[in-house]
């Protein structure tokens, strides 16, 4: 399962980088400006979780990571171009990488969170800000609402299911990489749903 977590980590971590870039792409930024806005989605959650933490973070410890962004970086910024559509188009490819990326990083910040602190509720809880904080750095630093504050994104939400599913499927012991994909799923299904079919939560009556 170990070796799985490490490729949905690298997998994040480029999707991740790639819905970055085409943020900044979105704004008009110049190559310095992808890389920040790549790099910021890519390792901002994951950094968040290991200083909480008290870990080492993981970019440090590993610079394959910032490769790996800068390489999401480079595709979007030499391909953006050809993406047919014009803005909406890369609206669209932004929307599903971040989503993509969601659903690997929510299970891999649980799956640290739980072998580093062995509580359920905390590893949720890290599997969430790992999930959503990258994505909030991009947003906010193009001037944009945070998709995790939009009224009705079924966005946390999702990174919570995804983490939660992990976390409760360790706990019964359901096999490992039975409950990776499984939780990963889980928080993709649920924020493709938000995505295509508005899904939202209920509200209460007043």
């Amino acid at each position: 399962m170990d070796a799985l977590l490490t490729l949905f980590d690298y997998v994040g971590v480029f999707v991740f980088a790639i819905s970055g870039a085409l943020a900044a792409v979105r704004k008009g930024m110049d190559l310095f400006g992808i890389v920040v806005l790549a790099l910021m989605p890519a390792v901002g959650g994951g950094t968040l979780r290991d200083l909480v933490l008290g870990q080492p973070v993981f970019w440090i410890e590993g610079t394959r990571y910032i490769y790996i962004a800068l390489l999401g970086a480079g595709v979007t910024f030499l391909f953006a171009h050809y993406i047919e559509g014009g803005q909406g188009k890369r609206l669209k490819w932004l929307t599903w990488a971040d989503a993509v990326g969601l659903a690997l990083f929510c299970v891999v910040g649980a799956e640290k969170a739980l072998d580093v602190t062995g509580s359920s509720l905390v590893a949720t809880m890290m599997g969430v800000v790992t999930g959503v904080a990258g994505g909030m750095l991009r947003d906010v630093l193009c001037v944009e609402i945070p998709l995790v504050m939009k009224k009705g994104e079924v966005y946390a939400t999702a990174a919570f299911i995804g983490a939660g599913t992990f976390c409760l499927m360790r706990y019964v012991g359901a096999p490992g990489v039975v409950t990776v994909w499984t939780a990963m799923a889980g928080a993709f299904i649920a924020r493709a749903g938000g995505i295509l079919w508005n899904w939202t939560l209920p509200k209460a009556l007043h």
